[in-house]
């Protein structure tokens, strides 16, 4: 069986188109007039009533059988609170000139099937059904209402096919995030033994050679930087669930910033980090996380820095001391305006240094998540070749 065309029945005009394509697809088939008359009369009965009743009604006309022998068929369905019988008039006329005719009737659902055969002589194949098809597909419209009724279908089809594709991205991503969270937390026990144990090693450094314990200096380091990973992947996780806590705590901000930048200090040992930080305040925040921000911002200063290139960090109140904004400037390799876009994208990666640097991109995503959930803000200024200067801003705690 193949479908030639389709038309949904909503209101008078498309009755009219109903009536016109049923007898062009008759002459296109090369019925006599007779013939392609009767057929779509028929088609208009039922129509009319599908119409007058409802506007949810569509027509289909269909070719069916095989060579040699074919049918062409109208096929109306609509759905109706009102009661509906073959012997209504509508549909006992339609019966009347196609007594190939069927009704059924299910709850308030009605599909009516009515059709004729197709002569032999009009030697009727495979081929000629699918020019048949393709004709009606491209065929111009009869008004300017079915011009927009078209227009009006075709964009219907877009969005449903846009909608589907969010709906598969969304199950993609939801799908995606669980693997994250199983992974993530899958990965944290083993690390955590086998830094342990690492540990462990090195405090027995008088019983094994130096090459060893340069070894163990450089699997304490790797097993650091996946654990890392793993607490990023949750963290993500988290995030893309809703579900990253904070324990919101009273911070004087200057001792805070002196005690954590102290600590990484002796990380990034390679670059001299200056310190400049401006009049004391009070923030409300989570200082396990406001130290994560600064451990992203000034790692990766460090890390696409030259060695013994200074870090800069600096802290200013707003002008009417609600806000405290702290900056990290470095002067590394800087990034174009495509990158300053989406430095803060989930994964995102500058394409000139995915080869050189190792990393997933997501420290920066989750920096700006924190400090968003923070009441702030996080933005980047950047001249390729010179250099980088991250901000951020937190509100300012009034007792």
């Amino acid at each position: 069986m193949k479908e030639i065309l389709d038309i949904s029945l909503e209101n008078e005009m498309d009755l009219v188109v109903a009536h016109r394509r049923s007898m062009q697809v008759g002459e296109r088939l090369g019925l006599t007039v007779a013939t392609r008359t009767t057929f779509a009369t028929a088609v208009s009965e039922v129509a009319r009533t599908a119409i007058e009743y409802t506007d949810n009604g569509r027509l289909s006309i269909l070719v069916a059988g095989k060579f040699p022998r074919y049918s062409l068929f109208a096929h109306i369905v609509f759905d109706s609170d009102q009661v509906f019988r073959e012997s209504d008039e509508g549909f006992f006329y339609a019966k009347k000139l196609l007594p190939d005719f069927t009704f059924n009737a299910s709850g308030h659902a009605y599909v009516i099937e009515m059709g004729l055969g197709l002569p032999r002589s009009l030697k009727i194949d495979d081929s000629k059904l699918a020019l048949l098809k393709d004709y009606f597909d491209h065929i111009a419209p009869l008004n300017a209402y079915e011009e927009i009724k078209k227009k009006n279908s075709k964009l219907n089809q877009l969005t449903g096919e846009q909608e589907e594709e969010i709906k598969m991205r969304r199950e993609l991503d939801e799908k995606k995030s669980e693997f994250i969270s199983v992974a993530s937390h899958e990965l944290k026990t083993p690390i955590t033994v086998v830094k342990a144990y690492t540990q462990m090693l090195k405090l027995l450094k008088n019983e094994y050679s130096d090459k060893v314990a340069a070894v163990l200096e450089k699997l304490d380091m790797q097993t650091t930087k996946l654990s890392t990973l793993a607490h990023q992947l949750m963290d993500v996780s988290r995030i893309e669930k809703g579900s990253l806590q904070y324990d919101l705590v009273e911070i004087e901000l200057n001792s805070f910033m002196q005690e954590t930048i102290t600590l990484l200090s002796s990380v990034h040992a390679g670059n001299q980090i200056n310190v400049k930080l401006g009049e004391g305040c009070l923030v409300k925040a989570d200082p396990l996380r406001l130290e994560q921000v600064l451990t992203n911002l000034l790692g990766n200063a460090a890390k696409y820095s030259p060695r013994n290139m200074p870090i800069r960090i600096e802290t200013s109140l707003s002008e009417n001391k609600d806000r405290v904004t702290i900056a990290v400037t470095d002067r590394g390799m800087g990034m174009s305006r495509d990158g300053i876009e989406r430095i803060f994208d989930k994964f995102y990666r500058l394409e000139e240094v995915t080869s050189s640097h190792p990393g997933l991109g997501m420290g920066l995503y989750i920096s700006s998540k924190i400090i968003s959930d923070h009441g702030g803000k996080i933005w980047v200024e950047s001249v390729p070749g010179e250099g980088s200067s991250f901000f951020f801003t937190i509100p300012i705690h009034k007792v």
